[in-house]
């Protein structure tokens, strides 16, 4: 295997750089039926919603409390931000975790990652080039989700402000706005479980090992959190701040909160990106 690799690396016109392309592992990816199905739910959890609340009637107070989720009809803003409520803790997860953590595992599975290597193409181009394709298809799945559902939401309940639960609205600027840093936070407190799914996948030859893992290792971040008694071990939780983005729907705008998660998501994720280029370099690629 190394021996291939020498003699291509001064083959005439071989450039390393040059080898698996992003928009070649784009367009693999994107033909994938795991990404056009990740696509119709996701597309599709908006109108359910709609269903629901018209099924139900509209959604009403709890101990004379206002929450998001009672705001939900108020405008097509607030149901987006609704979505993004109910989706936020597990079903954005999913995503996530199919992306990252069918990269190298799919090709190892098929038994197409050591020709891929002897094309030849260098280990650390080959997982950045997936890396990236994946992290991209996760955003924009989290970007779909919105902006399905702020259209719906405005061809059902109208154009308008977003109400705020504990009192005023934003206008439709400032609300575009906010919701974008929503997204945007939510993407980047996935980065752990991103982590958790590429480093997984590095490690076995089953697609469905990695993002299982990923995803169970993410709920029991969730059930931990839930441990009071953990008192402020919880801050080193990234489950801890995943939902601190709700400060983006308040009438002035608080930042520290997501700060906080955001580093704790990022530290994370660095650590275990860099194990799974570290592990993956010396790893003996037999599938």
């Amino acid at each position: 295997m190394s021996t291939l690799t020498e003699k291509a690396a001064v083959a005439s016109g071989y450039r390393a750089g040059r080898t698996l392309p992003l928009r070649v592992e784009l367009v693999r990816q994107l033909k994938r039926r795991r990404t056009l199905v990740m696509g119709a739910i996701l597309a599709v959890l908006p109108f359910v919603l709609l269903i629901a609340f018209a099924v139900g009637g509209q959604p009403g107070r709890e101990n004379g409390q206002v929450t998001l989720l009672d705001t939900a009809t108020a405008s097509g803003a607030n149901f987006a931000a609704v979505n993004l409520f109910v989706s936020a803790g597990f079903l954005l997860v999913i995503p996530v975790a199919l992306f990252c953590g069918d990269t190298v595992a799919s090709e190892a599975g098929w038994s197409s990652l050591r020709y891929l290597l002897a094309a030849p193409v260098p280990r650390a181009r080959l997982l950045s080039s997936k890396l990236v394709v994946a992290l991209g298809l996760s955003l924009a799945a989290m970007i779909l989700l919105p902006l399905v559902a702020l259209a719906v939401g405005t061809a059902a309940y109208g154009w308008g402000p977003l109400q705020i639960p504990t009192g005023g609205s934003l206008d439709t600027t400032a609300a575009a706005q906010r919701l974008t840093i929503v997204v945007a936070y939510i993407f980047l407190s996935q980065l752990v479980t991103a982590g958790l799914a590429f480093w997984l996948s590095t490690k076995t030859d089953a697609p469905l090992g990695a993002v299982g893992g990923a995803v169970g290792l993410t709920i029991v971040g969730n059930v931990l959190d839930a441990v009071t008694a953990l008192g402020h071990w919880r801050d080193f939780l990234p489950a801890h701040w995943q939902f601190a983005w709700a400060d983006a729907v308040q009438p002035h705008l608080e930042w520290s909160g997501m700060i906080q998660g955001t580093a704790v998501s990022i530290t994370y994720a660095l650590v275990l990106f860099a194990l799974a280029f570290r592990g993956f370099a010396r790893k003996d690629i037999v599938s």
